[in-house]
């Protein structure tokens, strides 16, 4: 992507800035109370460079390399088009690059934490510091959920920029995105956190920072830091038709990003904790039937044997409507409340039954992952793995059934159009819900099955006999 640079808009550059001069002057008294150094030059002019200098060198480029198999046209698979035109019988690679922006959060290890999507198509990893020295990297771990990856470097001479010492970024406190957009390094912009908590954007487990300080592509993975200098988001997408920044960027906030990185460090992956329940949202009939608002907690349809809610008591037909500090509107509020816990984590839990508020203590534990060979199911269905939704399946309490896993390729399921990711809804005329369900459904020596899918968004039937 290319990108020009127009003298209005270094022009709007230096009026925002100057702007974010004035006021930061203007509450003097306001920052000094809130105890926000306030940044001054040695003519008392203020300015954002003192805080900034110490800031820079924890902002890195990160750049991935990889290859990816190029698609060849269909003719190529035909043997006497090969040989007729004497194509290539072997397939064609080209090479990929992806750059973006990192942070370092650990000077001793070497730890830089950037975006997921900034890694996913590489294979080497460089991490080029703002005084140039260059190192190749480690991919330690990702998190695809979150867009958080971390990749390792063995150099000297690091400055890690710190997570804030309390949580306290409110709606309207000036901030500063740092990071290399198009491949201009250690670029800065300023703005204000325009909200907080924006979710709904498609993109996993969310709980965005919004703000206007200008992000474009390359900024990928940089620092969203106040004026402290106090690294509150790694900033990771923008709302835009063009491509460019329009005022509406996104940061990871700091909270759940040092949650994250300190599981991929600790265990290379993230292992998200399980309440136990299966549920669906309060649509207005339901809502109404409960004698409740639409879109006012979770109505609990499944519990599993043995776990945290199990053991809290919990039941189908109760309505959960906070865990722990989150309010819970539906399944997808319930799923972040649990991407932002860890397993062991102590919470309270809020819900009601008969119309009474009742409060239990729940301890989350990590997930117990129960997957089963389609042949013990039915034999037409070997070579795939099958596995129960739970809480933390993108369509938990929107759809009902279980999850297909893996499609060996060469099966017949494959052949007949199951996919990896699809929903199994019913076998036959049955409705499923879990792998119970499915075993009392599934007639082992009949010759043919019936599966009702779900993909997409959409639902088919798919045969296999």
């Amino acid at each position: 992507m290319s990108a020009s640079i127009r003298p209005h808009a270094l022009n709007g550059l230096r009026q925002a800035m100057a702007c974010l001069l004035w006021a930061s002057a203007a509450f003097v008294t306001a920052s000094a109370r809130a105890g926000v150094p306030l940044p001054l030059l040695a003519d008392g002019t203020p300015s954002l460079a003192p805080m900034l200098e110490e800031v820079l060198p924890g902002v890195v480029n990160v750049v991935a390399t990889g290859r990816v198999r190029e698609q060849a046209h269909p003719l190529l698979d035909d043997p006497f088009f090969r040989h007729f035109f004497n194509a290539p019988r072997q397939p064609r690679y080209r090479e990929t690059q992806s750059i973006g922006s990192g942070v370092i959060v650990d000077a001793q290890q070497g730890y830089v934490v950037t975006n997921h999507h900034v890694v996913e198509s590489g294979s080497e990893y460089l991490v080029r510091l703002g005084d140039d020295r260059e190192f190749p990297a480690t991919l330690i771990g990702v998190d695809p959920e979150t867009d958080l990856a971390v990749v390792q470097i063995e150099a000297d001479q690091l400055t890690a920029i710190p997570f804030p010492r309390t949580d306290d970024l409110r709606v309207g406190d000036f901030v500063v995105a740092i990071g290399n957009p198009f491949g201009l390094r250690q670029t800065v912009t300023s703005g204000i956190v325009s909200a907080l908590g924006r979710h709904g954007l498609g993109r996993g487990y969310e709980d965005y920072i919004q703000t206007d300080a200008s992000i474009n592509p390359g900024n990928s993975g940089g620092a969203l830091v106040n004026l402290r200098g106090e690294l509150v988001g790694i900033n990771t997408m923008i709302y835009s038709n063009s491509g460019g920044s329009i005022g509406i960027g996104f940061a990871i906030p700091a909270s759940m990003v040092r949650r994250i990185t300190d599981a991929i460090i600790a265990d290379g992956r993230v292992i998200r904790p399980s309440l136990g329940v299966v549920g669906q949202d309060l649509t207005a009939e339901l809502a109404q039937a409960f004698d409740l608002r639409p879109r006012d907690g979770v109505l609990v349809t499944r519990i599993l044997d043995g776990s945290p809610a199990d053991r809290a008591g919990l039941e189908p037909g109760d309505v959960i409507q906070q865990l722990g500090d989150v309010r819970l509107r539906d399944t997808q509020s319930l799923r972040r409340a649990l991407g932002l816990a860890s397993a062991g984590e102590r919470l309270p839990l809020i819900y009601l039954r008969n119309g009474q508020r009742r409060t239990a203590q729940v301890t989350l534990v990590k997930p117990q992952w129960t997957q089963l060979d389609g042949a013990e199911l039915h034999p037409l269905l070997a070579g795939t793995w099958l596995s129960n939704m739970t809480e933390h399946h993108p369509q938990a309490g929107r759809a009902q059934g279980i999850v297909v896993e893996q499609v060996d390729a060469r099966s017949l399921a494959a052949r007949s159009g199951l996919a990896a990711g699809d929903i199994i809804s019913q076998i036959g005329r049955t409705p499923i819900g879990s792998l119970a369900d499915a075993r009392a459904a599934a007639t082992p020596r009949s010759r043919e099955l019936v599966l009702r899918i779900q993909r997409d968004g959409r639902s088919a039937f798919i045969v296999l006999r």
